[in-house]
């Protein structure tokens, strides 16, 4: 027999009113178990026996599922309304953040970086540096001073000798406290043993007592050092800034 909400039931030897009786429970229904109904003792008038009515349990249907209105249910949407929550505003806050990004400019090298980048070519201060000459040439340019800085410069080959540099063409004069990278200083008087020039990098102290400079020395090579040429009363090394810089 068949209760409400599809339990079942097991009915054995009851007479018509005892049968009724059980009818009458399984109207009412049992969920979950069986209900056996037995009667009285063996050999007693199955019209006067009482129905004994016991429910066994059964084993709960393991594919059943909560009821959507169980608290379980209930905390469930809640935990899912919550996490989809959370995934909008992650949404939208990532949204907002790429429409209101401002993006730092890529640093773009200048005419000045690029002399420091072809003085670095010829290897300052290593092992492969271009040694020193007045009569040899690397890449079409002479190894000599004036050489070195031509090419750093971005001049024709095979370069200008120091007193050519200082042509109003090529350089201005400007004061020893303007100096900026990719500037030169330059002694452009004597002989061509005496006459020297370097590329100013960077000023090596606060005080500007030193600077870092890279130049093309006589019986060495291709360098990278410290100098104070120009920094000391009455010296003959000048400043000059290259016209296209």
């Amino acid at each position: 027999m068949k209760g409400k909400h599809g339990s079942n039931w097991t009915v054995r030897n009851l007479n018509p009113r005892v049968a009724g009786a059980v009818a009458g429970v399984a109207a009412l229904g049992v969920i979950g178990g069986i209900v056996q109904v037995t009667t009285g003792s063996s050999g007693s008038d199955p019209a006067d026996s009482v129905a004994a009515i016991q429910t066994v349990p059964q084993a709960p249907n393991q594919t059943d599922r909560s009821p959507a209105g169980t608290p379980e249910a209930r905390e469930r949407k809640a935990d899912k309304r919550e996490a989809d929550k959370r995934e909008r505003d992650t949404r939208d806050r990532a949204s907002r953040e790429r429409r209101t990004e401002k993006k730092t400019p890529e640093p773009v090298a200048g005419p000045r970086s690029e002399v420091i980048e072809r003085a670095k070519t010829w290897n300052p201060g290593t092992s492969d540096r271009v040694s020193y000459s007045q009569t040899d040439y690397h890449n079409g340019y002479r190894t000599d001073c004036s050489g070195f800085v031509s090419m750093a410069l971005g001049l024709p080959k095979p370069g200008e000798n120091t007193v050519g540099l200082t042509s109003s063409r090529l350089t201005e004069r400007i004061s020893m406290s303007e100096l900026k990278k990719g500037d030169l200083v330059m002694d452009a008087l004597g002989t061509n043993t005496t006459r020297h020039v370097v590329i100013f990098e960077k000023w090596a102290n606060s005080d500007h007592t030193a600077y870092w400079a890279y130049e093309q020395r006589g019986r060495y090579g291709t360098d990278h050092r410290t100098r104070d040429y120009g920094l000391s009363s009455g010296s003959e090394y000048k400043a000059y800034r290259p016209t296209n810089l």
